[in-house]
């Protein structure tokens, strides 16, 4: 396995094969936690690893140069997939100056007895000379944690951008160009769109002060180095930080005895036009993480829910309450549904819709018990009518201007 980024700089992280969850986060591909090692007159450690795996990493840097040797420990980003293992390595590391910002110091001291460590505080626009290479840092606030923090070296053209341009995906190969990319950006497009989602206004900012750099590889704290695709996954960070909608339609549903079904599959045949993209997602047979992804770039949305206990189905209602968090606005939807002798279903999943400040285009479409022939052709015609929606936001590029955040 090639680790090295560039002359005495390699990745000395930990493939984690076998995590399939990560806060309810599905890693189906598994999980890097990624640190590097930048060996000069100086040696800087650039971030840590999860803490049961923080043995592996010191055996790693312990292999490339003595651990006394380590004049730096920067922490770009204080959770514990990448913080976690840093009490181990200030022990192991006696001559490591702890290099952050301020509020990571503080988080960092929530998580560690760091009162013995010898720490260096840093800001935007600050270095830290190691030779012939400089560690420049640049604060990214709420990308996606208070304290997050990009480092860069200019003389390699190299950008650490701890979470950002990452993907939850374990690897034998540590490059982009090593893997199948279709696999890469799928997963690059998941991360955002379950863990970035949310900060859309913040991760636009950032993406203009990337702009000014020279960049010719990322490093992400997850996931496959950027050496050959990286203005491809630029680019698309700037698609998902304004929302820029693909002509997609999603039908969202879940159903008690197929009513709430057959109503879906009949919009989702009227959404099927040409030009448009409109797939079906029964919700039980699905995910958290792959409705979100799937949600980040799609224009509109039909939702559905049979109706239980007056409201919607316990699954429909933790979809929504998860997309309610990640705030993916610049969509346009309905809602539909099934009810028996009470309703509920559709009009509180049309309330999850306004609450998110979705365009909603029409009233829910409703059936008692089973959907008569003209409830399903209403079903088809709300189809048509979501995919022309989808069609218009696409062309207009006024909507991607909305960013993923509301104001």
């Amino acid at each position: 396995m090639n680790t090295t980024l560039r002359d005495n700089i390699d990745w000395v992280g930990y493939v984690d094969w076998t995590v399939r969850d990560f806060h309810g986060y599905n890693t189906d591909r598994g999980v890097t936690y990624n640190a590097y090692l930048i060996r000069d007159e100086k040696t800087a450690l650039v971030d840590t690893v999860k803490a049961p795996f923080a043995d592996r990493l010191l055996q790693s840097i312990a292999a490339l140069t003595d651990p006394a040797e380590v004049d730096y420990v920067v922490c770009n980003h204080a959770e514990l997939d990448h913080a976690g293992g840093m009490t181990r390595v200030m022990e192991v590391l006696p001559n490591a100056t702890l290099a952050c910002n301020k509020k990571c110091e503080a988080v960092l001291s929530k998580h560690h007895d760091s009162s013995g460590w010898k720490t260096h505080i840093v800001a935007t626009g600050d270095t830290l000379p190691l030779g012939k290479r400089t560690l420049r840092f640049i604060e990214t606030p709420m990308v996606h944690w208070p304290e997050s923090m990009f480092t860069y070296i200019p003389e390699e053209k190299l950008l650490f951008s701890m979470d950002a341009f990452g993907q939850h995906y374990a690897s034998s190969q540590r490059f982009d160009d090593e893997v199948p990319l279709c696999t890469v950006m799928e997963e690059a497009k998941t991360y955002y769109a379950n863990i970035v989602m949310p900060f859309g206004r913040q991760v636009a900012k950032v993406l203009e002060e990337v702009a000014k750099l020279d960049i010719e590889m990322i490093a992400p704290s997850h996931g496959v180095i950027w050496r050959s695709h990286a203005p491809a996954i630029v680019e698309a960070y700037t698609n998902w930080s304004t929302c820029r909608p693909k002509p997609k339609v999603l039908v969202i549903y879940d159903t008690m005895w197929d009513s709430t079904g057959r109503m879906a599959r009949a919009i989702h045949e009227g959404a099927s036009l040409p030009g448009v993209a409109a797939e079906l997602i029964h919700i039980r047979s699905s995910s958290l993480t792959r409705i979100a992804a799937e949600v980040l770039d799609a224009a509109a949305i039909a939702f559905g829910s049979s109706t239980l206990n007056q409201g919607m189905l316990p699954m429909a209602g933790a979809v929504l309450t998860y997309l309610k968090g990640l705030k993916p606005v610049a969509k346009a939807g309905m809602a539909f549904g099934s009810y028996g002798w009470s309703k509920g279903g559709p009009e509180a999943v049309d309330d999850y819709m306004k609450a998110m400040k979705w365009e909603v285009l029409r009233e829910p479409i409703r059936a008692q018990y089973r959907p008569t022939f003209e409830v399903l052709d209403e079903c088809r015609a709300a189809g048509r009518l979501l995919a022309e929606k989808a069609r218009e936001m696409a062309a207009d590029r006024r909507a991607g201007e909305r960013l993923c955040v509301d104001p």
